[in-house]
């Protein structure tokens, strides 16, 4: 970035397995984000990204949403193959805290319409970026693919397994119009100002798929009054007929994370991850059948 004069570098508490992420401030004042790639594979979502945050950014000049996204600004390449990393404008904005939401107009309103304003862009959003796209019954067959990878491992729950394998052949719950996704959202992917959204973050997952994913982390910990402030400000905001199994499929997609979870473990043969996942697997058994 030609003329940048760092005063301060602060680490960011959004470094995980994936990325290296720290905060940048200038002798300005104003603040950036740097995300560096620890793996080859993440370096490359980084770079699937940095196209769709910049049509992102046109959708907000149009006024098709309201919120802010990071806008890519500089880059460079890292000696260990893996990528490239990428500078960022900063966000305006906290991220949310769920436990502060309040039912009503407010807030959870604002959650609602922010999630319906992402399902409303046209999909060539995505397709323009090479990035997936789902079929109703495609996605239903991923999630049954996913099922069944899970069972194979021997680490799924078979009364858990039997009930995501029952509302999965319900094809009566995957009769939807896929929408554009945001693919990982949750309530640090939510930025919030003044008591709205102000910004989204963290776009590598983004496709055309399901809007019930983008639902699954309320449906999975929100306060059913809460949830339902958000999901009618949801509805209000989308042009398409209800859904009727729109937060049936969210439940679903929220409590197989879980078992995605324990497959990453699986995948990078990390045994406290896999640990993590069973343990949470067996919670979420213990709350669903023991009563």
């Amino acid at each position: 970035m030609p003329g940048l004069d760092v005063y301060d570098v602060l680490r960011s508490p959004h470094t995980d397995a994936d990325f290296e992420v720290v905060v940048v401030k200038d002798s300005t004042g104003k603040r950036w984000i740097v995300r560096a790639p620890k793996r080859a594979a993440a370096g490359a979502a980084l770079e699937a990204e940095k196209g769709l945050l910049s049509a992102l950014a046109r959708a907000k000049e149009a006024g098709l949403v309201s919120f802010e996204v990071p806008h890519p600004v500089g880059a460079a390449e890292l000696s260990d193959d893996t990528g490239r990393a990428i500078v960022y404008t900063e966000v305006p904005g906290a991220p949310l805290m769920l436990a502060a939401l309040q039912p009503g107009p407010g807030l959870a309103a604002t959650v609602g319409r922010a999630l319906a304003e992402i399902h409303e862009l046209p999909v060539t959003v995505i397709e323009d970026q090479g990035l997936p796209g789902y079929t109703a019954e495609e996605y239903r067959e991923r999630r049954l693919a996913e099922l069944d990878a899970g069972i194979q491992t021997g680490k799924v729950p078979p009364r858990l397994a039997d009930r995501w394998e029952h509302q999965l052949e319900n094809v009566s719950w995957w009769r939807f119009d896929p929408t554009v996704v945001h693919g990982d959202m949750g309530e640090h992917q939510v930025y919030v100002a003044d008591g709205s959204v102000s910004g989204i973050v963290d776009w590598m997952d983004a496709r055309v798929a399901d809007p019930a994913d983008d639902l699954a982390w309320l449906v999975a910990a929100a306060p059913d009054d809460v949830l339902d402030s958000v999901v009618e400000a949801y509805h209000g905001r989308r042009r398409e007929m209800r859904d009727p199994h729109l937060l049936d499929r969210a439940r679903l997609a929220s409590e197989m994370a879980l078992m995605r979870w324990l497959m990453y473990g699986v995948r990078t043969d990390n045994p406290d991850v896999i640990a993590d996942g069973e343990g949470m697997l067996a919670d979420l058994e213990a709350m669903l059948f023991e009563d």
